[in-house]
């Protein structure tokens, strides 16, 4: 029986930087053209291009939807030569589709990559997400506690006013007693439009981005995603599925999902080493969106290892022929 081959991370690592470069010059030629669609499309078909080209037995478990509903990297697709490691592969084309069509900040293309079956294989449902950045105890907050606990706790273990705390959540119109208890907390909100997994890395460079805490509810998948960083940067996250109806608690069946009620702290959702990239479409905190000059187009691209805790920033310039 042959070996399995290992997961070089080091030397996958760059490989996925160029399917997050590639999403993003695809998709940036959409900016501001009000196309949510075919802004996704273009990102979907160039990732999908460039991971093909990877020598891996790749697996997407956090995809664009099932078989019948993606025609492009849909969960369960296979990607790669076939030729190297069993992997785990977690997309999103174009996080922030409308943030692109609309020209508006944080739109990136996001990627992370780990060894077969280490991956949770989050079903399309929503997730109550909770993260902090690096440098706290262990479970300085929590699920259980209600949001003004949390900002007292962080407020606490930073030893810091509430009000000198910024609480990032997405603005939707379930959040609004949340960012209503926060508010009276004294704490600040960064609210987002679009976009959950940059809102969750903003919390772990605080210095750089200015968030303490991210709380609310968004998509499981994004959720994998977010953690898929985190476990790279440093930080904490905890989820929580949660389902509107029998559909919903089906896919999570489907998805190999028993306990409805589990909490998923960051290391249950990502359970081995991770590699995680992302490239900035639209300008953001995080990396610079794409730029175009008549000779040229360049890109800015974050690409982390866990393993290693590295974090390198990648400006690619392409000559346009």
């Amino acid at each position: 029986m042959t070996p399995p081959i290992d997961f070089n991370d080091r030397m996958l690592s760059l490989g996925l930087a160029r399917v997050s470069e590639a999403a993003a010059h695809a998709s940036a030629l959409l900016i501001g053209r009000g196309d949510e669609k075919a802004a996704d499309q273009a990102a979907v078909n160039a990732m999908r291009d460039q991971l093909n080209m990877l020598d891996i037995d790749g697996t997407v478990v956090i995809g664009e939807g099932e078989r019948d509903e993606a025609p492009m990297l849909y969960i369960g697709e296979k990607v790669g030569t076939g030729k190297g490691p069993a992997v785990d592969i977690a997309l999103d084309p174009l996080e922030g589709t409308t943030l692109t069509a609309k020209d508006m900040p944080n739109a990136l293309t996001v990627i992370a990559m780990a060894p077969a079956g280490t991956l949770l294989h989050a079903p399309d449902v929503y997730m109550e997400k909770l993260a902090v950045g690096p440098g706290y105890e262990k479970d300085v907050v929590s699920l259980d506690m209600t949001p003004t606990e949390r900002i007292l706790a962080v407020a606490k273990a930073r030893g810091v006013k509430p009000h000198d705390i910024t609480c990032c959540i997405l603005e939707r119109p379930r959040h609004e007693d949340l960012i209503r208890e926060v508010r009276e907390t004294g704490a600040a909100i960064r609210l987002i439009t679009d976009g959950d997994v940059a809102g969750v890395i903003h919390c772990a460079e605080p210095e750089i981005t200015g968030i303490d805490i991210y709380m609310g509810s968004g998509g499981a998948p994004e959720g994998v995603l977010a953690a898929s960083a985190l476990k790279c940067i440093g930080g904490q996250m905890w989820g929580k599925l949660l389902f509107r109806n029998d559909d919903e608690r089906g896919r999570a069946a489907k998805a190999g999902i028993t306990d409805l009620d589990r909490i998923y702290t960051r290391d249950d959702l990502v359970r081995s080493d991770v590699v995680f990239a992302a490239t900035g479409v639209t300008n953001g905190s995080i990396v610079r969106g794409v730029k175009r000059s008549p000779t040229f187009i360049e890109t800015e691209t974050i690409l982390m290892r866990s393993k290693t805790g590295s974090v390198r920033r990648v400006v690619y310039r392409n000559p346009i022929r």
